[in-house]
């Protein structure tokens, strides 16, 4: 067993096992609109309702994120190279369109308001309450063990 003090990339190998899907998360500000991808997302309520983004505070947007709206974006198993974009690595051609504030062809919307932001260390946690949403049927794109994966729908 690993002490959480003394290695801490063993912790994040752990924290790994976890699969989740892949989202970006978006929002405006000034006059340009940001974003930037997260797999520490979850559902928080129902009534009211709401969701949490956790966000490493070394992130370029986060500044933007606070007291403002955001957009999370479920991407689809095809969306790798959009994760990649905002996960810091962009292409020279962007690998998506624009909708307002949403990535087009994204598999489901969640539009928010800010509801609360709490220190979560090395992450700020942020609550939104959800706004408006949509989604569709279609395959997300997982992450798994530091990689991205294939999650098989239903």
């Amino acid at each position: 067993m690993n002490e959480v003090t003394t290695d801490v990339r063993e912790l994040r190998n752990c924290f790994g096992r976890f699969a989740t899907g892949v989202t970006v998360v978006t929002c405006e500000h000034g006059e340009g609109k940001h974003g930037f991808t997260v797999n520490s997302f979850t559902s928080v309520s129902l009534q009211p309702p709401l969701v949490l983004v956790s966000v490493d505070r070394r992130t370029r947007a986060l500044p933007y994120l606070q007291n403002n709206a955001f957009t999370i974006n479920i991407l689809r198993e095809s969306q790798q190279d959009t994760a990649m974009h905002f996960a810091g690595r962009p292409l020279d051609v962007p690998p998506f369109e624009w909708d307002d504030t949403r990535i087009k062809d994204s598999l489901a919307y969640i539009e928010c308001e800010p509801w609360a932001e709490y220190d979560g260390g090395d992450h700020v946690l942020f609550v939104g309450k959800v706004k408006r949403f949509e989604y569709e049927d279609g395959a997300p794109l997982g992450y798994f063990g530091g990689k991205f994966a294939t999650i098989e729908p239903l």
